[in-house]
């Protein structure tokens, strides 16, 4: 049985400028690399440059603990912003969710078919409604009941378990509460959230309510960044579905169910085949 391939993940940002391709692939030539996936692009407007190369590190003739030390004085001449990332690593997550549970149920099922390059260390919820989804997949199911008096110390509580686990990414799976900026600051682009709406339009609570009552013919679903702005941060998917006067609050809220959880997945997924580079309040996704 042949040995998958290791390979490794290079994002990359910074000004544009003739021969950044020609430059990235000849320092990845010259160290034996073999490019398998390169996509870039330049935005016109500021002039910025943003790439995505995968390649293969059979013969690549830099160890990954030399990557930094190594790529650093290209990275200083084009004053870029970068990282890199071994295909083998496993990004550990974990999923917060409150009583509905239709986005976590497509997580953990697209998890066990193999589909997420990534270990659930544990679910996190403020309701005790998800245990049972966590007790088929045998996943560790943590319980903190929020309310104003306790916030504070249960947050606390839930950064003590998230470090100790060495949680790389938070999946906000329809989780009814708004985090602390303390608790978004420790996860800076690692907090994957999804909104009920096609945002900007309808943030905040009550999306479906909010697009029935105005009479809209399209919704929508938003997977984006978590920061400290609530629903403002940058965005990774979305997608949108026709409604029309017949359809009624709960048939905007059935079909929005389908949205939210297949715009997640995807979202997630971007995020775990670092196909995503945030650029402020924007993101380029390399799909």
């Amino acid at each position: 049985m042949s040995q998958e391939k290791l390979t490794a993940v290079l994002l990359w940002s910074c000004p544009d400028r003739k021969g950044l391709v020609s430059r990235i692939a000849q320092f990845l030539f010259d160290h034996g690399g073999n490019i398998l996936d390169l996509d870039e692009h330049v935005d016109r407007v500021e002039k910025m440059f943003f790439l995505r190369v995968a390649w293969d590190m059979s013969e690549f003739t830099i160890p990954p603990e030399k990557f930094d030390e190594m790529l650093l004085p290209l990275a200083t001449e084009c004053s870029a912003q970068w990282s890199i990332r071994l295909g083998n690593e496993k990004r550990r997550l974990a999923i917060f969710v409150s009583q509905h549970d239709h986005c976590l149920q497509e997580i953990l099922w697209r998890q066990e078919l193999g589909e997420f390059h990534a270990e659930i260390s544990f679910i996190v919820s403020n309701h005790p409604d998800a245990g049972f989804l966590a007790e088929r997949y045998h996943i560790p199911f943590h319980v903190f009941p929020i309310t104003e008096e306790n916030r504070d110390q249960q947050e606390a509580e839930e950064l003590n378990l998230l470090v100790g686990a060495k949680v790389d990414t938070i999946i906000l799976a329809r989780y009814m509460q708004i985090l602390s900026p303390r608790f978004v600051d420790r996860f800076p682009h690692r907090i994957v959230n999804i909104h009920h709406s096609f945002l900007p339009a309808f943030a905040g609570g009550n999306p479906y309510k909010q697009a029935y009552n105005r009479g809209v013919k399209i919704i929508g679903a938003t997977s984006h960044y978590v920061t400290d702005l609530l629903d403002e941060g940058p965005i990774i998917e979305q997608d949108i579905i026709r409604i029309s006067h017949k359809d009624s609050l709960d048939d905007l809220i059935r079909k929005g169910r389908d949205l939210e959880r297949l715009v997640l997945a995807r979202a997630l997924r971007f995020h775990l085949e670092d196909r995503v580079l945030v650029h402020g309040r924007k993101t380029v996704v390399f799909d």
